[in-house]
């Protein structure tokens, strides 16, 4: 009787003991910047403006001295009803040709340029109209996305210019224990075509990859790592196993009392 108690609760300790393995990592798989040395400089060389793209809606403010003067060239609603209402300045959107259509000037293309390259070409072209205007260009549809094993996904509004994908991580309470961050995959959009790219970001030349600034729309996956499966696997194995066994129980049970 004592080698058969032995015997049934066997099967019960090599799953636990596989799951606790299984669990197990080493620190070379959660580990950022594995190869940077204590006290080491990184001069990246990794210089990043974000452009626009097609379908983007960006905010454009053209002020003066002179405040009527500009009143022209920038784009408003039509006053709402009641004697209180005051119109409100719109966004513009970059079509599928990738221009946008600006007060008196018209047709404008912007597409491929950065914000600072816009103002300089609308700077050019309110030439013979105004007398140094100031220009103010917002992107207002930069977000990014972070999906997989992290702990808050979701999808983020940028607030500057710029961000990282350490930066977006962040955004989402960095990876889980279980996110695989040499593997770690951006999708970008770029006027209708898809761009993946990989990243490892257990090494400082991740620094310098293409996609360690992100652009707006971009999508950053985190893969679950082998211990991740496994435990997915493992679980599935375990649930199959205890409805297998309530099917014989069951069974049983029904033979029994016939």
């Amino acid at each position: 009787m004592r080698t058969l108690k032995h015997f049934l609760r066997l099967p019960f300790f090599l799953i636990i003991l596989v799951i606790f393995m299984g669990s197990c990592g080493s620190s070379e798989d959660i580990v950022y910047f594995q190869d940077a040395a204590d006290y080491e400089t990184i001069v990246s060389d990794n210089s990043h403006k974000n452009t626009f793209k097609i379908d983007d809606v960006i905010g454009i403010n053209v002020s003066t001295l002179d405040p009527t003067a500009s009143i022209p060239f920038n784009l408003f609603s039509t006053a709402g009803e009641g004697s209180y209402s005051q119109p409100q300045q719109l966004d513009y959107i970059v079509d599928k040709n990738g221009e946008i259509d600006f007060p008196v000037l018209g047709a404008i293309k912007i597409v491929g340029l950065t914000p600072e390259e816009t103002k300089q070409l609308l700077s050019e072209k309110l030439l013979p109209y105004l007398k140094d205007p100031i220009i103010n260009i917002r992107l207002r549809n930069f977000t990014v996305t972070v999906l997989g094993e992290v702990n808050r996904p979701g999808t983020y509004q940028v607030n500057g210019e710029q961000i990282t994908v350490l930066e977006a991580i962040g955004l989402a309470n960095d990876l889980g224990i279980k996110g695989k961050r040499d593997n770690v995959l951006v999708i970008r959009d770029f006027n209708g075509t898809k761009v993946y790219t990989r990243i490892d970001l257990t090494k400082k030349a991740s620094l310098n990859s293409p996609v360690y600034y992100l652009t707006q729309n971009d999508v950053v996956y985190v893969e679950p790592n082998k211990s991740a499966v496994s435990q997915s696997t493992l679980d599935n194995r375990a649930g199959l196993t205890v409805s297998i066994a309530s099917l014989v129980i069951t069974t049983a049970v029904i033979l029994l009392t016939r």
